[in-house]
């Protein structure tokens, strides 16, 4: 049967070579050069390297259980990749260097920059900036790595701090308050860090910040799961519906709504963009800073916030109040069943406690506090009128009369 494919499409089927199984009667100057040939394009299954071409050839090399297979039942094992389109209408700007997407709502007010998490893009801030686009201007861009801005590595909190600084240049923002979800706590600190004059306020949204923090185990699940395994299994679980509805159920929690086909589209199609497997592979640690890094943070004079879900599974119950205590923050805001994601279960209670963030900028206007209620507040005021008085009458030396002249 000939396989008709369109115009420009690679043709990812196995080499002819790979084929073929291994005769027991053959040369051993040409068995060499075989196993030679196959280990040049793909994964070399001893080392995990390899260059360019065909990653299945280690897969399919001769004397490999699987080479026996058909070309129908190998395709079934590793699917063929197919490069998604970015969506019309993104936005980009050159951020230190990196062709980065990012969104924004509002027109006045002061500036907010969101950064979301890992398997994330700026469109999982969307529920949150559409609430604090009434009183402010709101800002979040695709970090490298994920979403649609360029992936340019090393993938880790200083290189994104760098990029979230080229961001706020690109858009001429001297100073913005900056907001970090999940691993994007580690690169709104390192930010922090590097350039603090450049912040007027600090929030994490279920994030520590630290390297040992959120996603600790995946470098073990990386290097245990190779090629082509791993690539057949990422393949499969993007493409299809129901791992990526269960992924996010999971993450998000009864709360959030269910993602429709639009819904599942905005998650999956980031994976699917040119460059994204590749980049996804060279990951390596948990992007964020050590203690000793994340500490510092408490001499920065900014005002800081720290909100967790209290279901969040991805960290330790303690994590949220070990958090503020690390970086000089007040007691937590925990937000009543919502999980790792309350930016998408439970924007408005993210919304309310990003506002509710003191301003250290004296140009931005200041809450007063409510006034006391009428009566209380007459009855204070009666006390410390007594009480002055009192003093007074001490004071003269005439504490004798305090009784007949200051009524109780």
């Amino acid at each position: 049967m000939t396989v008709q494919r369109s115009a420009g499409e690679a043709d990812h089927s196995p080499p002819r070579a790979a084929l073929t199984t291994r005769p027991r009667d053959r040369p051993e100057q040409a068995e060499r050069a075989e196993r030679a040939e196959n280990r040049g394009g793909g994964e070399n299954p001893r080392n995990g390297h390899g260059g360019g071409g065909n990653g299945r050839d280690a897969f399919w090399r001769p004397g490999s259980r699987f080479s026996s297979l058909s070309p129908r039942s190998r395709s079934s094992i590793t699917p063929r990749r197919r490069n998604a389109r970015e969506p019309a209408g993104l936005r980009f700007v050159s951020a230190d260097g990196i062709r980065t997407r990012y969104s924004s709502w509002g027109v006045n007010g002061p500036p907010i920059v969101l950064v979301h998490g890992a398997a994330e893009s700026s469109d999982t801030w969307a529920p949150v900036a559409e609430r604090l686009a009434a009183r402010y201007r709101v800002y979040a861009f695709d970090v490298s790595g994920w979403g649609y801005s360029e992936r340019r590595g090393p993938f880790d909190a200083e290189h994104g701090a760098a990029q979230l600084i080229g961001v706020m240049d690109a858009l001429r923002l001297p100073r913005a308050t900056l907001v970090g979800h999940s691993s994007g706590a580690g690169i709104v600190a390192a930010a922090a860090l590097r350039a603090p004059g450049r912040v007027g306020g600090l929030v994490f949204v279920d994030g520590d910040a630290l390297d040992t923090g959120a996603g600790a185990g995946a470098d073990d699940v990386r290097k245990i799961v190779r090629n082509p395994y791993r690539t057949t299994l990422l393949r499969l679980g993007i493409r299809s519906d129901w791992v990526i509805r269960k992924i996010y159920g999971s993450q998000c929690g009864p709360a959030c709504p269910r993602l429709d086909r639009a819904g599942v589209d905005r998650w999956r199609r980031p994976f699917q963009v040119a460059g994204a497997e590749s980049a996804l592979w060279r990951m390596e640690g948990v992007v964020g800073l050590p203690e000793r890094r994340v500490g510092e943070l408490a001499r920065l004079n900014v005002p800081k916030s720290v909100v967790f879900g209290a279901d969040d599974d991805v960290f330790s119950r303690s994590a949220p109040y070990d958090t503020a205590r690390l970086i000089g923050a007040p007691a937590p805001t925990i937000v009543p069943d919502a999980r790792h994601l309350p930016i998408v279960s439970h924007p408005d209670r993210v919304a309310t406690a990003i506002t509710a963030l003191p301003r250290a900028d004296p140009a931005l206007p200041r809450r007063r506090p409510p006034a006391p209620a009428g009566a209380a507040f007459l009855a204070r005021r009666a006390g410390r009128r007594r009480r002055g008085e009192l003093e007074f009458l001490n004071r003269s030396g005439l504490s004798e009369c305090r009784d007949r002249v200051v009524p109780k």
